[in-house]
């Protein structure tokens, strides 16, 4: 089991200051892990998440949709789409109503990416919490927020 103390070799000025920092170095951790498993696929997390909220929309989403629900709120959203787009995963829909507005919907190419990502992906980083355990983090980390 971890010790966030040795693997960055430091004392904490109390145990607050600890947890904090620990569930930034635990993110970090994560978003490292998921960086490495990706890459084989050319994309992203973020890519990823985007991916997977149009594959669960029933119809193509507004921009400002998927912005909305993205688990990790980027300020470059549209140029991740951009790249998707580039790689024929997700298609842009104009507006027939409205030429402003554009709406994004996933591609088969997408798709199929999708499902050799859920074949091969392992969500094993919290395989070593009990079922409790996972809940209690849970609810710990929704009442920080």
């Amino acid at each position: 089991m971890g010790d966030i103390s040795k693997d960055i070799n430091s004392k904490f000025l109390n145990n607050k200051v600890k947890a904090l920092l620990n569930i930034i170095y635990t993110a970090n951790w994560i978003n490292s892990q998921q960086n490495i498993f990706f890459k084989p696929y050319g994309i992203s997390p973020q890519q990823f998440n985007i991916l997977r909220i149009l594959k669960g929309a029933t119809k193509p989403l507004k921009v400002q949709t998927i912005k909305e629900r993205m688990i990790e709120r980027s300020p470059n959203a549209t140029r991740l789409m951009d790249k998707l787009c580039n790689k024929e995963l997700i298609e842009r829909i104009a507006c027939s109503e409205d030429r402003r507005v554009v709406h994004i919907g996933v591609t088969k190419k997408g798709l199929k990416i999708l499902e050799d990502i859920s074949k091969n992906m392992k969500d094993d980083y919290i395989d070593n919490l009990t079922n409790e355990e996972a809940i209690k983090l849970s609810d710990l980390l929704d009442k920080i927020r």
